[in-house]
């Protein structure tokens, strides 16, 4: 091997390691600003999960600033938020059937759409800060009014809430909160016909 080819492999070796050592500490210091976090809901035989990182506030102003209204968000921060279903389900009246979808939001002033969609993306914006979700692997939207809180959520958070025969994911941060219905798909029964 020649010392011209030795150096060139040199100089590559000595690249990827600096590209290695950047992408850690850069992936280091978004999740210890925006720590990962994931909950799940379990009822019988049905399980939710939710992956997500949770940014702080900060005393910043979120939503209508940070969040822009009208516009897609990643909901949370670092990679795309994933929502897994063991469960066929009903959220707010329309069909979502079992699977692993990432889940984006478009807050508006007064209600929110929440975006199931089919696809996994490598993190939750590119390198433009536009959000990688892409329309056309959409599974199900839905909009569900928003709540004005009294109190501010100063770290992001999704969870569950169980009240009669709905659960609720709930999203809150700052003085805003949604909450998501969700009921377990019933299989219709069929009765035996009666014999005469």
């Amino acid at each position: 091997m020649n010392n011209s080819l030795k150096l060139v492999l040199k100089i590559l070796g000595i690249s990827l390691l600096v590209i290695a050592v950047i992408f850690f500490v850069v992936r280091y210091n978004t999740k210890a600003y925006s720590p990962e976090d994931t909950v799940s809901y379990t009822n019988n035989d049905l399980t939710i999960e939710v992956f997500y990182n949770r940014p702080y506030k900060k005393g910043r102003e979120i939503f209508g600033n940070l969040v822009p209204y009208d516009s897609v968000w990643r909901t949370g921060a670092n990679e795309a938020t994933t929502f897994k279903t063991n469960k066929d389900i009903m959220v707010d009246g329309s069909l979502l059937q079992k699977g692993e979808y990432t889940l984006w939001t478009i807050p508006k002033k007064k209600s929110w759409e929440i975006i199931f969609n089919n696809k996994m993306y490598p993190w939750g914006i590119d390198l433009n800060g536009k959000v990688y979700r892409d329309a056309k692997f959409d599974a199900l939207i839905v909009e569900v009014p928003s709540n004005k809180l009294q109190e501010t959520v100063e770290q992001f958070s999704i969870y569950f809430e169980q009240a009669n025969d709905f659960v609720f994911m709930v999203v809150a941060w700052d003085l805003t909160s949604v909450a998501v219905p969700i009921k377990i798909k019933e299989t219709p029964t069929i009765e035996a016909p009666s014999k005469n």
